[in-house]
């Protein structure tokens, strides 16, 4: 599957919980046949309830209904939770779920990561919010930073065809001798309202989106900005982020000052010597942990969706980012970003790089060439064939259950 550049689209950029998840609920609450939800984290608070209400309801008057969740990112809904949804019909699935051993997750690498509801294929959110109180900006100061899009028009077929082919009975066939890499596409006829889905995956598009990040570096003329959650990227992208910077182009990126991790802001620092003395304007968010995963360039190319750039979701990960050929969405991303670096971020400067030491020099060597080996290194990684796990309804009395057909699901590759 390939997906083309779309004409005629409205897309709204979304910012946080507070936007995202209205928007999303009224969509699900004007559902006429069918809604499909993908992602990767649903918690059982109050975020998470509302969601399960906004589903229910809209199974109850007939909607189809599928979910797809992750098995690391959801492991702790409830049976009863769960439950609810199933005997309404809803169609829950786990992606590649995995008792802990000895009390530890396993299955941390190959995540699906995306975060993508269609509804009714005339409507489609793509980004990077989960479904949990910590996108609220009320939840505090750990309330994350992120953005997501809402989108109609004809990109939302490409959106729903993507969906709907990782259902069980819909998956493409994949031979090893037909698979292939796929290039950046050019935009041929740039316009207005323009709008392209990609993914990436780990058969045909294990490189898409990184693939569209080089090539917009490598057009930009003027400014570009990236607001990246977790950044500890390829060589390539390093490398791509400082040539443009060399040759004129105003390259600002957007990390984080008050991570969730303590070990994002340990790597992405191992970095500051190599961009800022390439030219490339860093800036730390201090107001709260940012987890956002967006970009611009110049004054029309601009991209929102579910990809990090870092090892995992560049070269593991199940992604999805939309790409949008737009001056106003580009225009309303700026004034975001623009308003995030001067009232709530901290330009790096000598004093918060790492000091010149022979232990930090030998760091930074290490992780050079692991950042440059790294894809390589992954393809020789013995690859699981990840598998859907269909969450039953509940067992009702057998008064209740003597006319129903049971259907058998034999799940899904990846």
């Amino acid at each position: 599957m390939k997906c083309g550049w779309r004409e005629g689209n409205r897309i709204q950029l979304l910012e946080n919980g507070d936007e995202y998840y209205p928007a999303v609920f009224k969509a699900i609450d004007n559902a006429q046949r069918k809604v499909i939800l993908e992602t990767f984290i649903w918690f059982e608070d109050d975020v998470g309830r509302k969601l399960h209400a906004v589903l229910l309801r809209a199974a109850q008057r007939g909607v189809n209904i599928e979910v797809l969740l992750d098995g690391y990112g959801s492991p702790d809904l409830s049976d009863e939770f769960v439950g609810q949804l199933t005997a309404a019909g809803v169609v829950f699935r786990y992606y590649d779920p995995r008792p802990p051993l000895l009390g530890m997750r396993t299955n941390v690498f190959r995540r699906m990561h995306r975060k993508i509801v269609v509804i009714d294929s005339t409507v489609a959110f793509v980004g990077g919010i989960n479904y949990s109180a910590e996108h609220m900006s009320d939840y505090g100061p750990e309330a994350k930073q992120d953005y997501a899009v809402r989108v109609q028009g004809p990109v939302v077929q490409d959106i729903y065809a993507f969906v709907l082919s990782n259902l069980p009975g819909h998956e493409e066939a994949r031979r090893w001798w037909s698979r292939r890499r796929h290039q950046a596409q050019d935009n041929s006829t740039p316009g207005e309202a323009q709008a392209l889905f990609v993914w990436r995956d780990n058969g045909e598009h294990r490189d898409d989106i990184e693939r569209y990040y080089l090539k917009m570096l490598a057009n930009a003329k003027q400014e570009v900005i990236i607001a990246n959650a977790y950044f500890f990227p390829g060589y390539r992208l390093l490398h791509a982020m400082r040539n443009a910077a060399r040759r004129g182009v105003r390259v600002k990126l957007v990390v984080q000052g008050e991570p969730d991790m303590p070990i994002v802001k340990v790597g992405a620092r191992l970095l500051y010597n190599y961009l800022v003395k390439g030219g490339v304007e860093v800036y730390e968010y201090l107001r709260r942990p940012l987890h956002g995963k967006v970009a611009l360039m110049d004054d029309h190319w601009a991209t929102v969706g579910s990809s990090n750039l870092d090892p995992l979701s560049l070269s593991l990960n199940l992604e999805a980012n939309l790409i949008i050929h737009d001056r106003a969405f580009n225009q309303t991303l700026r004034d975001n970003l623009t308003r995030l670096i001067e009232e709530d971020c901290q330009q790096v400067d000598e004093t918060l790089m790492p000091k010149r030491t022979w232990w930090n020099l030998g760091k930074s060597v290490i992780v050079f060439h692991f950042l440059r080996h790294f894809p390589a290194l992954v393809g020789w990684l013995p690859a699981h064939t990840p598998r859907l796990s269909l969450v039953e309804p509940p067992v009702q009395p057998e008064m209740e259950t003597q006319d129903r057909v049971e259907t058998d699901n034999p799940g899904a590759k990846f």
